[in-house]
């Protein structure tokens, strides 16, 4: 494997195949590397054909550099900035409430070990996971 392909680097190369998990990049006559789906683009890709074609010629920055197995794995949306809608839904997207803890009537007072007071947390705990359905 070339020395001068290094983690970090932005590259130009050449699509030479498309699978269902990702795109080949040629880099170099000797060296090529994966852009796997989740590096398309920015969002999700259901087909990555919709974005590629063998042929296009990509800016991809290096992720990673496996010498021993001879693999690179590849990003071009690491080269793309990402869109304003998509960080400002993310800044919006409301939390979803989960439901109170159930208040007991029973206080006791003192010092209690975990051992103790674990069987009352895990019924405290199937509670809300009945509650939260």
């Amino acid at each position: 494997m070339s020395e001068k392909i290094e983690v970090g680097s932005i590259l130009t190369g050449k699509v030479t195949g498309i699978q269902a998990y990702g795109a080949f990049v040629a880099l170099d006559e000797k060296n090529q590397g994966l852009v796997h789906i989740s590096e398309i683009t920015h969002g999700f890709v259901k087909d990555i054909h919709d974005h590629l074609k063998v042929g296009d010629e990509v800016t991809v920055k290096v992720l990673s550099v496996d010498e021993e197995a001879g693999k690179i794995g590849l990003s071009i949306r690491a080269t793309e900035q990402a869109p304003a809608q998509e960080t400002e839904a993310k800044a919006k997207k409301p939390r979803k409430r989960q439901a109170a803890a159930p208040i007991t009537t029973e206080t006791e007072q003192g010092f209690n070990t975990l051992k103790d007071k674990l069987q009352e947390w895990i019924e405290q705990s199937k509670a809300e996971n009945l509650i939260n359905k």
